[in-house]
């Protein structure tokens, strides 16, 4: 990042870019290690032996994946436990608001919450730098959990098919207070505003939205559920 006095618009503008990537990577990274926390809980309430141990590899998984980008951070000059700071608020506000009262409910949440999230890095990660941009994408992609969800979702819908509507009214709210949060984080960091902005215009902006709604509806049909 650059020091000093700035003047030059150019310089300004690298300055708010290099902001822009430090927030973007401090709130996955805090992303990150809140899913691993999340998958370790679940693994608890796993059902079967054969469950908690596929729940206990992702959580894994999601944890080297925060410490990929930690190390990203550290390489760039900054503290994670600092970049990751400004993102603990709103992200414990929303886990609080959406805590899962069963099994199924935290598989929900976490195929349908988290992909809403990973839908929204990945349509900006183009804006990135390249090294930076690599690794969104690396850490952002599915390590089995989808097709795990998808297939115990469906299963339990299968043998009780009262649970489709509970859970599917369970994913609509998730998707409200994940955008609610999204909103929040916008409005105190600029940085990043900045970057959603400089995708284009509104109508660019709108389409990136559309297909991310786009994407929810298509994963809610997979489990089996209304969007």
């Amino acid at each position: 990042m650059t020091d000093g006095v700035v003047t030059d618009g150019a310089v300004v503008e690298r300055v708010v870019a290099d902001q822009a990537v430090v927030d973007l990577l401090g709130m996955i990274a805090y992303g990150e290690l809140t899913a691993f926390e999340r998958l370790a809980t679940d693994a608890r309430m796993a059902p079967t032996l054969t469950d908690k141990i596929s729940l206990a590899a992702m959580a894994a998984a999601e944890f080297t994946h925060f410490e990929a980008i930690s190390m990203a951070l550290v390489g760039r000059g900054v503290d994670p436990e600092a970049a990751m700071a400004p993102f603990i608020g709103p992200l414990t506000a929303f886990h609080a608001l959406t805590a899962p009262a069963d099994w199924l409910e935290s598989l929900v949440k976490a195929y349908v919450g988290d992909s809403i999230a990973a839908d929204f890095y990945r349509a900006i990660a183009h804006r990135l730098d390249d090294d930076a941009r690599a690794l969104v994408l690396d850490v952002l992609a599915d390590t089995g959990h989808a097709a795990f969800v998808v297939d115990r979702v469906r299963g339990a819908i299968a043998v009780n098919p009262v649970v489709a509507g509970r859970l599917a009214l369970w994913a609509r709210r998730l998707v409200g207070e994940a955008l609610n949060q999204a909103q929040q984080v916008a409005v105190e960091r600029d940085a990043l505003t900045g970057l959603l902005v400089g995708v284009g215009d509104l109508e660019a902006v709108a389409a990136i939205f559309n297909s991310i709604m786009k994407a929810h509806t298509e994963r809610m049909a997979a489990l089996g559920l209304s969007s």
